[in-house]
């Protein structure tokens, strides 16, 4: 749409830079990364400050403007896309990004949320410390979508999720008005806890602008290992090896399926296991410990001795290198760009107790081959905090269009045994447009009838990101 359609208000807020609106400019921000949706918008708006977003957030309000908030637009449910609707302008927090401080006494980082999060890993190394939130689109996601999804990643085993990295919030709410609670502290006992209403909430009920997280110590030793195992029972039992042997140690614990590995090293060039066969089954560790000599190589060595004796590992690569590492991260991180690049896959981010997290990976594999015959299990992720991405690859005879149309029949036929094992549908891509079906089989009654008390306090007007989280735009 042309510039005109927009209030003139808004250029005099923003400025030139501030506003695109030429319909080759705009596209990269009217469609999801993984081309499942593409949207409409009036503008991007691409504020500078917290004062410029707050006044953009008056105007729209005003006129009526629904505002899609939007970072480093990484969802994988379309938490970011606006619809195919009249009168919404997309918000892009990318031109705040800056670190406003470091705090090595406090161990805490202020951060605009247009901050992308390698940047934010980077600013914490640059002062010896450590910002420990890692996902495979650390180079591109902010910190606002990330804090706004809740995000997990690799790490939510020993930190947490983007919550547990949080202790304040600066947010523009849907009125325009700003809540100011960009404090340091641990302990803080002053009514409701606001900032957590906005984290997890995925920008339907304000927008984060500004973000106090939490640094750690940097790591000053590391131990990483890939390792073949004969099944899933075999890797959760590992995991509960290195847990009983140092909790405290265990940075990471990974999951991955022979045929997720398959496709890693096929489409992606300079993928390589480095193990002496492929597996059906394969388990990734990452120690780390912020002391000098603490022993990892020998916790490693000896944890995998006794597992090996026990037939729950059959082979295992310990990295030597740094470069050994970040390549045995790599066969766990080019996950999603394999199943990209060898064709249409249905994704199932769901999480589950720990201990039946084997057993989901069994029926749900088995649930979906009845369902679609030559369908291929993609199961990979974070079993060491019961988070798997219970992934569906198509069938090599059947075409993607074919193949996407039965998206919510897999969907279903996965959360059929996730809601048996006492599951959640969603556990850290959160909700966004694709699930919004969902919640009210899955958090009716009460539950949802909270949230929509809560939406209807803070966005009367329904402007903020609809279209998202609850059902009915409510």
């Amino acid at each position: 749409m042309p510039l005109d359609s927009l209030p003139p208000d808004f250029a005099s807020i923003l400025g030139p830079a501030g506003i695109i609106a030429d319909p080759s400019d705009m596209e990269a921000y009217l469609r999801d990364w993984r081309g499942l949706w593409r949207g409409e918008a009036m503008a991007v708006l691409r504020p500078a400050t917290t004062e410029e977003v707050a006044a953009c957030v008056r105007l729209c309000a005003r006129d009526g403007i629904a505002i899609i908030p939007q970072g480093g637009n990484t969802s994988m449910v379309g938490g970011a896309t606006p619809e195919a609707k009249p009168r919404q302008v997309v918000l892009s927090l990318a031109r705040m990004n800056r670190v406003l401080e470091v705090d090595t006494a406090d161990m805490t980082m202020t951060v605009e949320a247009g901050l992308v999060l390698a940047h934010a890993q980077r600013a914490a190394e640059e002062h010896g410390a450590l910002f420990p939130l890692s996902l495979g689109a650390e180079g591109t996601a902010m910190i606002g979508g990330l804090l706004s999804t809740n995000a997990g990643g690799n790490t939510t085993v020993r930190y947490g999720n983007a919550r547990e990295l949080m202790l304040g919030l600066e947010v523009v709410l849907p009125d325009g008005s700003v809540v100011n609670g960009l404090r340091r502290l641990r302990k803080d006992n002053t009514g409701y806890a606001l900032r957590h209403l906005f984290v997890g909430a995925e920008g339907t009920l304000g927008i984060i602008t500004r973000a106090v997280l939490r640094i750690f110590p940097a790591a000053r030793e590391t131990a990483t290992a890939l390792c073949a195992v004969p099944d899933e029972d075999a890797a959760l039992t590992l995991f509960r090896r290195f847990r009983t042997a140092d909790e405290g140690a265990v940075r990471a614990f990974e999951y991955m399926s022979g045929t997720g590995m398959d496709l890693v090293t096929r489409y992606v060039e300079g993928a390589t296991l480095p193990l002496s066969e492929r597996a059906a089954h394969y388990a990734l560790v990452d120690l780390s410990a912020s002391r000098e000599r603490a022993g990892l190589r020998a916790l490693m060595e000896g944890v995998l001795e006794a597992a090996m004796e026990a037939g729950e590992v059959t082979d295992a690569a310990l990295a030597e290198s740094e470069a050994q590492r970040a390549a045995i991260w790599r066969l766990r991180e080019e996950h999603p760009e394999a199943q990209k690049r060898a064709g249409a896959s249905v994704k199932n981010d769901v999480s589950v107790p720990v201990s039946a997290v084997p057993t989901l990976i069994r029926e749900a594999s088995e649930a979906c081959r009845a369902l679609i015959p030559g369908a291929r299990p993609v199961p990979f992720g974070h079993m060491g905090d019961g988070n798997i991405h219970m992934n569906l690859q198509q069938p090599e005879s059947m075409t993607a269009e074919d193949f996407l149309a039965r998206s919510h029949d897999i969907m279903d036929t996965v959360n059929e045994v996730v809601r048996r094992l006492g599951g959640s549908f969603s556990a850290e891509h959160g909700v966004g447009r694709l699930k919004t079906d969902m919640m009210a089989g899955w958090r009716g009654g009460a539950e949802l009838a909270a949230m929509r008390a809560i939406k209807a306090a803070l966005d009367p007007l329904g402007i903020m990101n609809p279209g998202k989280v609850l059902p009915g735009d409510a």
